[in-house]
């Protein structure tokens, strides 16, 4: 079983699947074939966190594909280039592009298939074309005036293609087609690990450091030959009977589990809509107070306190009848705001980021949160056929701060697959794109999955909300008190409701709020699966 945000992709893993691969092998081939056909997204300059179940190992892991900042990337240097912020687009704002990385290490530990072999999909598609989505269309004229002034962006993305147009990335399928060269002999590990040396010591690196030295940047090919992806113990909590796991506080992972610590004390499947939809916002406000706060690479983050049950309880209190405009972390202190202006491209993308899931007829379990490198963010590399990423505008330029920037350090994402396990079996893989509504989107398909006991495909159906009562992770990091975002498919009852409660309400058109996916694992081996409907374009496949 395969569910993605991409149509092609999900195919593409259930080809796997079909030909003996296992879920690892599926999601390998299924990532990379994203970063081709949703490149407004996510890309090879990007990251990949996942966490899964592997039968091989018999526990719950993490995948860190997320680079970390360059060496040269400290706070004095861009209060010296006149930033108060990491800038939001070009190449002052990437990290190391751990996605690749990330991809091998995956495949070399827990796949079976060659390299050659899942890379045959991705190469196929960006060689011989795909049908371009209208809102990478739509991408492209919003930002038209920022890709004009980057050359190797021009040169491949203007004038924008026809929406439903074959459209081909011939300069990034030969790069895949090189590596796939170079590295061809051996054994399926020593091909791999020599094209993690062409990516990261090669001419991959090569073509990197260059472009970063002519463009200002300060990513250099010493820092990627620094860099190793790594696979990591998973932050859990205990919901329901059901053992949900995340990533580290690198990630936005642990937010999740916070608020679910905290939701735990709600009878959640007695309270009418515009009860549910207030009581999980204002959880979120809190947890997203603690994250802003204490989450950081390298940090001494609290996590047994954050998610023991005193805590949660004097946290809880805090919850009351109306909306609430504070926004207090328990714990630690949040950054300074900065009255900066938006910019073009900055931020992440409106349904930013993708998602997929699988699951195997041998029992592994899987879900990632590819991320970054998309086509509005920075400068195509013309050798290459793909930009950097901008990871780095989520670190602050303050000091003290559990994600101050620091070199060599991961800056604190908002990328959130999840995992659930019952009775300390894989049960449950979701997750959603979103930037800061990740952890809200994919976090409420849940509680309507477990609390309110709707299957898979009602629970991601369901009218969507979220509030941006929290820092944004993105230049230039706004915040919005009181703020709730609702799709207009609530009624009119709930909407008025909630707006008594002192919540700003705006409301979203129907259907376009959230893109999760999700595949599940029933007891007597029955897969099941859901995939989002907004945007026509997520897909669930099996047999």
């Amino acid at each position: 079983m395969v569910a993605s945000t991409h149509w092609l992709a999900s195919q593409t893993g259930m080809a796997v699947l079909e030909r003996g691969g296992n879920a690892f092998d599926a999601a390998v081939a299924t990532g990379f074939v994203l970063q081709v056909v949703e490149p407004h997204l996510n890309g090879p300059g990007g990251e990949v966190p996942a966490v899964f179940w592997s039968v091989e190992r018999g526990e719950p892991l993490a995948l860190c594909g997320q680079g970390v900042a360059p060496v040269a990337a400290t706070i004095e240097r861009f209060h010296e280039l006149g930033h108060e912020l990491i800038p939001g687009t070009g190449v002052l704002a990437a990290c190391v592009p751990g996605a690749f990385g990330g991809w091998l290490l995956l495949l070399r530990e827990l796949g079976t298939w060659r390299l050659a072999d899942v890379l045959e999909f991705a190469i196929g598609y960006a060689e011989h074309g795909y049908p371009l989505h209208e809102r990478i269309r739509a991408t492209i004229l919003l930002n038209e005036e920022l890709i004009a002034g980057w050359q190797g962006s021009r040169e491949l993305y203007l004038p924008a293609p026809a929406a439903g147009a074959l459209f081909r990335n011939r300069a990034l399928a030969a790069t895949y087609r090189r590596i796939v060269e170079e590295v061809r002999g051996g054994s399926r590990e020593e091909e791999i690990e020599k094209a993690r040396r062409a990516w990261y010591e090669g001419f991959v690196a090569e073509q990197i450091d260059g472009f970063c030295a002519a463009e200002g940047g300060l990513l250099t090919g010493a820092d990627l030959a620094a860099w190793r992806a790594t696979i990591e113990p998973v932050t859990t909590f205990e919901y329901r009977g059901l053992t949900v796991c995340k990533t580290q506080p690198w990630g936005a992972g642990p937010v999740g589990l916070q608020q679910l610590a905290l939701l735990q004390g709600f009878d959640l499947a007695e309270l009418s809509t515009a009860e549910f939809v207030h009581v999980v916002t204002e959880c979120a406000k809190l947890a997203f107070a603690d994250r802003d706060a204490l989450y950081g690479d390298g940090e001494e983050v609290p996590l047994e306190t954050l998610l023991s049950k005193e805590y949660n309880d004097e946290r809880r209190a805090l919850v009351g009848q109306d909306a609430s405009a504070d926004y207090l972390p328990g714990i630690g202190r949040l950054p300074s705001l900065h009255a900066a202006e938006a910019t073009v491209g900055s931020g992440e993308p409106g349904r930013d980021t993708v998602h997929l899931d699988v699951a195997d007829r041998f029992g592994n379990l899987f879900s990632a949160t590819p991320s970054g490198g998309w086509l509005q963010g920075s400068p195509v590399i013309p050798a290459l056929g793909w930009p950097l990423g901008t990871r780095a505008q989520m670190f602050w330029l303050e000091e003290g701060l559990a994600s101050s920037l620091k070199p060599g350090t991961r800056p604190r994402t908002t990328l959130s697959p999840g995992l659930a396990l019952r009775d300390g079996e894989p049960y449950l893989a979701w997750g959603t794109p979103g930037g800061d509504q990740q952890e809200q989107w994919a976090l409420h398909a849940f509680l309507r999955h477990v609390d309110l006991e709707m299957n898979l495909q009602e629970a991601i159906d369901a009218p969507e909300f979220h509030t941006d009562h929290l820092i944004s992770s993105f230049f230039p990091r706004s915040f919005a008190p009181r703020s709730l975002a609702l799709e207009s498919r609530f009624d009119s009852r709930t909407i008025a409701d909630l707006q008594r409660r002192g919540h700003d309400v705006s409301l979203w058109p129907a259907w376009s709020a959230g893109r999760v996916t999700a595949v599940a694992r029933e007891p007597d081996g029955l897969l099941r699966a859901g995939a989002n409907p907004r945007g026509m374009q997520g897909y669930a496949v099996g047999r």
